[in-house]
């Protein structure tokens, strides 16, 4: 009578691949010999060993979804599959079972391509703050790596090409072999002879030396675009370093530096810039020209303002990034206005503001600091006092 393969491991007979893998790992780790030292265990061991290796095996699985069983040709339950399990299914699975990973029976990585991706490339650009807003056309010189003109990238010599390695057979790898409690450990690592290749390049090319790529200088265009701040970067799609063996370009990032301007200074699409009025002008109000980015304006100062008063001129600021609209699309520029006191009179003029004072009767002024309701701070030491 076939043998239940499936009751064996404790899986349903529409389990796929990785529940019959799960479960084997979960019986082996508990029923191996080495781990186990129950003489009923080994026995237990072996069933299971001998249905994970029915199971996984897409031709024995279909002679036993049909009602048959693949090991009824004299083998049974002490053929090679059953009296060696590891024999059976390859050490691989053994450690598999254990560990979650494979260690040999021809599981490695095999040969790497000697293709590479390129790496990215960096380049800075020092802008003005104008050309920040309006957005400039350069064209940067570049050294990166680029294909070898003489072999294409291919690395060989003219009329030559890559042959076999034969130190790895064209694996890539070489194996080692341990004994351990558990059997055989195979070990894999790349080949120290093609580098993990799997094929060796017999004549080099003269110019890259067997690397596909040289370096070299060239001119790249770039645009950078209106809005554009310190630390922003513009990305270049492929034009970065080439790959070894003429593998594909990475990317080329253009970072701006702004220069600082020696009037505005920027906090994100706003511009802020100080203009410094006589006392005189604060009082009676004027008229100035102010330059922006888009020009002279006129800033007209109301009789008056005060030192630290902001005026807000709406869309004299940068363009912000990838907008369309000029008003939405444009930050504002903030005029800190400040009240320049004079340091040094004459008598004229001192005998002018000795009058003014007398005039608005401030030769002797409350000390308004922190004023609230019109009182000053000594009327309110006062008022603290009980009117004392």
């Amino acid at each position: 009578m076939a043998r239940d393969y499936y009751g064996i491991l404790g899986v349903d007979s529409d389990a796929g691949p990785d529940e019959i893998k799960r479960a084997y790992r979960r019986l082996a780790r508990e029923l191996h010999p080495d781990v186990n030292p129950d003489p009923g265990a080994q026995e237990r061991f072996r069933e299971v060993s001998t249905a994970y290796e029915v199971l996984t095996d897409p031709e024995k699985r279909r002679i036993v979804d049909l009602g048959g069983d693949p090991l009824d040709n004299g083998r049974g339950g002490g053929g090679a599959g059953a009296a060696d399990p590891f024999s059976a299914f390859g050490f691989g699975d053994i450690m598999d079972a254990f560990f979650g990973t494979a260690t040999g029976g021809g599981r490695g990585r095999g040969p790497r391509s000697r293709v590479q991706p390129g790496a990215d490339a960096l380049i800075r650009i020092r802008l003005t703050l104008e050309e920040c807003a309006s957005g400039v056309q350069r064209d940067l010189a570049v050294d990166t790596a680029v294909i070898c003109s003489e072999c294409t990238g291919s690395g060989c010599a003219t009329g030559t090409s890559p042959t076999v390695c034969d130190i790895c057979g064209g694996r890539g790898e070489v194996q080692s072999v341990q004994r351990s409690l558990l059997g055989q450990v195979v070990t894999s690592r790349p080949c120290p002879n093609c580098r993990g290749f799997g094929e060796v390049i017999p004549e080099p090319c003269r110019q890259c030396g067997g690397d596909g790529r040289v370096r070299a200088r060239r001119n790249v265009g770039v645009r950078i675009p209106a809005g554009v701040a310190d630390g922003m970067r513009v990305r270049l799609a492929g034009q970065g370093e080439v790959g070894a063996g003429g593998g594909p370009a990475g990317d080329l990032y253009v970072e701006v530096e702004e220069v600082p301007h020696e009037v505005f200074t920027r906090d994100g699409a706003d511009l802020h810039c100080t203009v410094q009025l006589p006392m005189t002008a604060a009082a009676l109000g004027t008229t100035l020209p102010l330059p922006t980015l888009d020009g002279v304006e006129e800033l007209h100062v109301e009789a008056g303002t005060q030192a630290g008063t902001v005026r807000t001129l709406r869309g004299k600021g940068m363009p912000r990034l990838r907008s369309t609209g000029r008003v939405d699309g444009q930050g504002d520029l903030m005029v800190h206005i400040d009240v320049a006191v004079p340091t040094k009179l004459d008598k004229e003029q001192t005998e002018l503001l000795r009058q003014l004072a007398a005039l608005r009767g401030e030769e002797q002024p409350d000390l308004a600091v922190g004023a609230r309701n019109g009182h000053g701070l000594f009327s309110r030491l006062r008022d603290s006092f009980g009117g004392r």
